[in-house]
């Protein structure tokens, strides 16, 4: 009961990785990529709305990850002018709690994910000139070159 109280309070998912270089391909063809930014792994939950997909772009167009010329993570994506590449990723709601194989009935129906996916899109763009995204529901590979490195996981 007290994971599920716990689950309940949490909302959108965006793993966040400083990059110097990220793409994304589908059957053999490069759909996006990006220089120096973000890429973010984004997963949706059955809870999340249009102000949790919101609050995500705005966190992660502000999120200070980049150093400014004393070294610290003082500089957001928006300051340095950095580019983000959002890609949606279901299986970052799985449900890990027990036994040797992810579940997925904690996260969102393909339905509700594409549409906040793209609310989050959308968003992230109206914020921001340098956004790119991976194709939801297609099989994705994607590669980066992780700067630092520098991986995080923010929550709306």
């Amino acid at each position: 009961m007290c994971i599920q109280k716990w689950y309940s309070k949490v909302k959108m998912i965006g793993l966040l990785q400083r990059v110097s270089h990220a793409e994304v391909v589908v059957g053999h063809k490069s759909i996006a990529a990006i220089g120096l930014g973000l890429l973010v792994l984004v997963g949706v939950r059955p809870e999340d709305d249009e102000a949790s997909a919101e609050r995500l772009a705005k966190r992660l167009l502000q999120y200070r990850v980049f150093p400014d010329a004393a070294g610290k993570m003082n500089l957001s994506l928006t300051q340095i002018q950095g580019a983000l590449l959002l890609v949606p990723q279901f299986t970052l709601a799985a449900d890990t709690a027990k036994g040797l194989r992810p579940g997925f009935s904690t996260a969102a129906a393909p339905e509700l994910g594409r549409r906040l996916f793209d609310v989050l899109v959308n968003a992230a763009r109206a914020g921001h000139g340098r956004v790119a995204s991976g194709e939801f529901g297609a099989h994705m590979q994607v590669s980066l070159t992780n700067d630092g490195p520098v991986t995080i996981w923010l929550e709306s």
